[in-house]
């Protein structure tokens, strides 16, 4: 018995090794890097002046990177919500699809994955310029006599998020929806439930876990996305990824980025114990 263990855990540890190797090396390697630049000063000419201190945090507790965070939980708050919005009827009409149908609006879902992400932005700056598509197609139905201010703001920005990230939550709620087994709701119509009702109180509360992790899958890449805030918002709102990239790339102020950037995956860390709380809270409510 005893070595029968000892070769479970060697085939475990060898299972696990090269994933594990694979996130040390790329992901807590760099992330400690830019943990231990963050407590240093930037240098004369850029660069790093290992002087210790927490100048960088008090810097980035500022009333004015504050005020960036916090329009960049707004937009991602709401890029987030209308995800929920948009995406929660498409993952309900792929789970109650037929399953042949299920695998052809499946791989439309994740069609846009299959095209790099600045090409999609482009698109969409040809979409929404002032002599753009859309403008021409509201001028030739006579809805408009002059173009509409469509790109270059928060909207522009909203919009491009939100095709983005839009497959990160319609993918977690197909998942959840279709786990749900469809005797819930034959029982709740059978004992006299109406169609709403059961839908609110059966489908609804069984789909949160995969709700609340479309939710964090929506939310942490559009805080900190800068692609899009410089495309499609021409770079008039300021977003936290757009803040951090400056500080690397144009301000060279890597110490005080690195602390900016600590900040916000401390937040994203945040998140994803919140979302596991609450997935776990939600599992064990519906088993009860």
């Amino acid at each position: 018995m005893r070595y029968a263990g000892m070769s479970h855990i060697v085939r475990q540890t060898v299972l696990l090794a090269p994933g594990l190797s694979w996130l040390a090396v790329f992901l807590v390697v760099p992330c400690a890097i830019v943990f231990g630049f963050s407590f240093f000063e930037r240098g004369i000419y850029g660069g790093i002046e290992y002087v210790f201190g927490f100048d960088n945090y008090r810097r980035a507790v500022d009333p004015l990177y504050l005020g960036i965070l916090l329009g960049s939980c707004r937009i991602a708050g709401i890029v987030t919500a209308l995800a929920l919005i948009v995406g929660y009827p498409a993952a309900y009409l792929i789970a109650n699809a037929p399953p042949r149908r299920q695998r052809l609006l499946l791989v439309l879902v994740i069609l846009p994955f299959w095209t790099n992400y600045l090409i999609r932005s482009y698109a969409w700056m040809v979409l929404l310029n002032s002599e753009g598509f859309i403008n021409r197609a509201l001028r030739a139905l006579g809805l408009t006599t002059e173009p509409l201010p469509l790109l270059y703001n928060e909207g522009a920005i909203v919009l491009g998020l939100l095709y983005a990230y839009l497959p990160l939550m319609i993918l977690p709620l197909y998942a959840a929806l279709a786990r749900m087994p469809r005797d819930l709701r034959e029982a709740s119509l059978d004992l006299g439930a109406s169609s709403i009702g059961t839908f609110l109180r059966i489908v609804v509360p069984l789909s949160l876990p995969g709700a609340v992790v479309g939710a964090v899958f929506v939310f942490v890449p559009s805080i900190g996305n800068f692609i899009t805030p410089d495309l499609l918002g021409g770079g008039r709102t300021n977003m936290m990824g757009t803040l951090i990239y400056d500080q690397f790339l144009s301000a060279r102020d890597w110490p005080f980025g690195s602390a900016l950037a600590f900040l916000l995956i401390a937040l994203m860390a945040v998140l994803l114990m919140v979302q596991a709380w609450l997935v776990n809270r939600a599992r064990t409510v519906g088993h009860a």
